[in-house]
């Protein structure tokens, strides 16, 4: 029981997060938009510059805190890795919003294009799995 404990809280904390951010500013917890629009000169992003210097000094603090969460090992080569970013990168512009931000931001909204999104994305991963598992 206890190693849901963890990943209980963190979708708690990642739920809380979403609705304060939309209750709070009005504004949508979905990182590629943050992070695309952030790259735009405007004078209202300062609040995406402080949501991603969250991400990133939380992700520090985290590994300061627990290096044991950082002590993985990679099963594929840097550029694999560089070349899965852009896929992401590119599906993640195709799809209007990651696959994070529709399923956390958009199904609560009962966004009918974030629903939809969502069946595709884990309908897709059940089918690599399966595929995967037959080869």
């Amino acid at each position: 029981m206890e190693q849901f404990i963890s990943p209980l809280i963190g979708g708690i904390l990642i739920g809380l997060s979403s609705t304060l951010m939309l209750g709070g500013l009005g504004k949508i917890t979905g990182i590629s938009g943050i992070l695309g629009n952030a790259l735009e000169k405007n004078k209202e992003n300062n609040w995406r510059y402080t949501f991603l210097s969250g991400l990133i000094f939380g992700g520090i603090i985290l590994k300061i805190l627990s290096p044991q969460l950082f002590s993985y090992q990679f099963p594929f080569q840097y550029s694999e890795a560089i070349a899965a970013g852009i896929l992401v990168g590119f599906g993640t512009q195709l799809g209007n919003g990651c696959t994070s931000g529709h399923g956390v931001c958009g199904i609560p909204r009962l966004a009918k294009r974030s629903i939809v999104a969502t069946c595709i994305f884990m309908a897709a991963g059940i089918l690599t799995i399966i595929i995967k598992g037959a080869l």
